[in-house]
């Protein structure tokens, strides 16, 4: 069984700060992180390969200082890690980075064929979910999102039965494989990195690929040029000036507070209780 993970070198978004003036991100001095999200799709493929064997290669899209990340990822168990850097890659939005994956997992594939393709549900600088399902589009995969559990795998059969989390309650589905996976956040939790893992990973090779060996058949559909996304303005959230009201329990009984504070909620949105009431019809 081979498992491909992609994953994404982002800022980290507790310390990102927007300019007052321009009201772009600033980025200096931030410390750079693997995305969060991410690592829930890495653990789970390497879940995976610890109950039926095989091997679990990490691939991502960056600059070059994102071998860091790689690395991080090897440490945790991952067999293989790929960087796509390129200049010709700058500017890329998610169409054009989906292209670029998807062309990079087909030549990984030409090596061994691929099973599964995980990432995570969204990445935390651009929050779209979108690059998952524009890779899956590409390779033409079953797609499987915002999965919280992996309930059966048989690849002898070549069925995965998953759940995942859907508006209003929990659904079971089944496919085929080779697929690709969305991970949930929090559906399970990273392992450590035990020290020879992670002098291992400062050793090993960390294999770079340009736009010529991930495979790019047309550079119109990478970076800028592939990329028809425009974002037209950048801003902070405006701080909210209302403080939080606090209700003692001491004063009262915890049933009288709970009370209170619905009564409140329904005074403030008067639509919230028929709302919820048409819902509990339902």
């Amino acid at each position: 069984m081979h498992i491909v993970v992609c994953i994404k070198q982002v800022p980290d978004s507790a310390q990102i700060r927007v300019h007052p003036v321009t009201n772009t991100i600033m980025r200096q001095g931030v410390p750079a992180i693997v995305n969060p999200y991410d690592l829930f799709a890495l653990e789970e493929a390497l879940r995976l390969k610890d109950r039926f064997g095989g091997r679990v290669t990490v691939l991502c899209m960056g600059p070059p200082q994102a071998e860091d990340s790689l690395r991080k990822c090897v440490s945790f168990g991952a067999d293989d890690a790929i960087l796509v850097t390129d200049r010709a890659f700058a500017g890329a939005d998610t169409l054009a980075t989906s292209y670029a994956l998807a062309s990079a997992i087909r030549q990984i594939g030409r090596e061994q064929a691929v099973d599964l393709v995980f990432t995570g549900k969204q990445t935390v600088d651009g929050d779209t979910a979108q690059v998952g399902p524009g890779i899956a589009k590409r390779l033409g995969l079953q797609l499987l999102t915002y999965v919280s559990r992996i309930v059966e795998l048989d690849m002898d059969a070549k069925k995965i039965v998953i759940e995942r989390r859907a508006e209003g309650g929990v659904q079971v589905l089944r496919t085929a494989v080779p697929c690709l996976i969305t991970m949930l956040e929090n559906t399970n939790e990273l392992r450590f990195a035990s020290m020879p893992s992670m002098i291992n990973a400062a050793r090993v090779p960390i294999r770079r690929w340009n736009k010529d060996d991930a495979g790019i058949e047309d550079i119109e559909k990478i970076g800028l040029k592939g990329s028809p996304t425009v974002v037209s303005k950048v801003f902070g959230p405006t701080p909210r000036t209302e403080k939080a009201e606090m209700l003692a329990v001491e004063e009262s009984s915890l049933r009288d507070v709970s009370l209170n504070l619905i009564q409140r909620l329904f005074t403030r949105h008067p639509g919230l209780e028929q709302q919820l009431l048409e819902r509990s019809d339902a």
